[in-house]
């Protein structure tokens, strides 16, 4: 898994698949490298405990799913791209997205800068992408790219290169941006998903950005680290360190560098760089479970024999098509 079943025993925040966040991609549009492509995915097709395909309603009306995006790398977000989403009627959904940068971006209930509304989400195969002036942007049913060989991992590390992800999907929102939006050439990015808490505020019932870590490392503490900040993350060093003492074997003073390397949870992109996990941005095809299996094994387990997909698109929003009729 990546950020898939991030819940309590591998299920998902708060009971609800629709608030799974999945995984988080951002590279250089192939052809324009003056426009870069992020893709934050959502909502598994499948659940594994207990195991059953989940709703057919891609997004929660009730969330707010945003992009967050650090400028000036403190950790601390200057840009936030809000997809919020209608009620899901008649098999029909469509999707509503502001842009928040500067003051906006430190309240929940600032609105921001309206880029487009009433956009369709897609159920099926065909691709329904909204042209926004220098944005484009798609949301629906995809499938799903990660890629890994969930049972293996689950066994002790026993894999036999069955790809459990092959024929999953996942819902995806996909943005295509113009490189001078951002205002930097350094960006770090994550994912978080707001919900309505029980005295009608925003309360944060997901985040992430890098693959893996976030279901595997944390184990205590895991719902403070889903409804924590980046900025923040130094406070769970020591349960990473703990972690990987045990995974991987290594001492105490070592296990605590490897942790620093992987927090805070930030997915770093260099705009003016080809993206390859994990060194900068990340792309559909790179191996990034592969990745984390070296650093938790300390380069015993070098990976788990599965490769990228091979119903990728040419072009944007490059995930390909459902594998589920919807």
């Amino acid at each position: 898994m990546s950020h898939h079943y991030s819940g309590p025993d591998f299920g998902f925040p708060r009971g609800d698949a629709r608030l799974d966040f999945t995984d988080l991609y951002a590279f250089p549009k192939p052809g324009d490298s003056g426009k870069s492509i992020l893709i934050m995915n959502v909502h598994p097709s499948a659940a594994d405990n207990p195991p059953g395909p989940t709703n057919l309603e891609p997004f929660a009306p009730e969330a707010r799913y945003e992009l967050k995006i650090d400028t000036d790398g403190d950790a601390v977000a200057n840009i936030v791209y809000r997809m919020t989403f209608s009620s899901f009627q008649r098999g029909e959904q469509t999707a509503t997205a502001h842009r928040l940068e500067g003051r906006q971006v430190s309240g929940n209930g600032e609105l921001g800068h309206l880029i487009l509304e009433r956009a369709p989400v897609s159920m099926g195969p065909g691709t329904l992408v909204t042209e926004a002036g220098d944005h484009r942007f798609f949301a629906g049913w995809r499938s799903d790219p990660f890629f890994c060989d969930v049972e293996g991992a689950k066994n002790g590390l026993q894999f036999t290169g069955a790809d459990f992800f092959g024929d999953k999907d996942v819902c995806s929102i996909a943005l295509e941006v113009p490189n001078a939006a951002f205002g930097s050439k350094r960006i770090q990015l994550w994912v978080r998903i707001l919900v309505t808490g029980a005295d009608g505020g925003w309360v944060q019932a997901e985040r992430g950005a890098r693959p893996a870590q976030a279901v595997i490392l944390v184990n205590e503490e895991r719902d403070s680290y889903l409804t924590g900040e980046p900025a923040d993350d130094e406070r769970f060093i020591p349960y990473f360190a703990h972690a990987l003492e045990h995974t991987g074997g290594y001492a105490p003073l070592e296990a605590k560098q490897v942790a620093q390397t992987l927090l805070p949870d930030l997915l770093t992109y260099d705009l003016t760089r080809p993206a390859a996990f994990p060194d900068n941005g990340r792309t559909l095809t790179d191996d990034a479970f592969d990745s984390f299996m070296r650093v938790m094994t300390n380069d015993r387990v070098k990976g788990d024999g599965v490769g990228p997909h091979h119903d990728l698109l040419a072009e944007f929003p490059y995930v390909g098509p459902p594998h589920r009729a919807v």
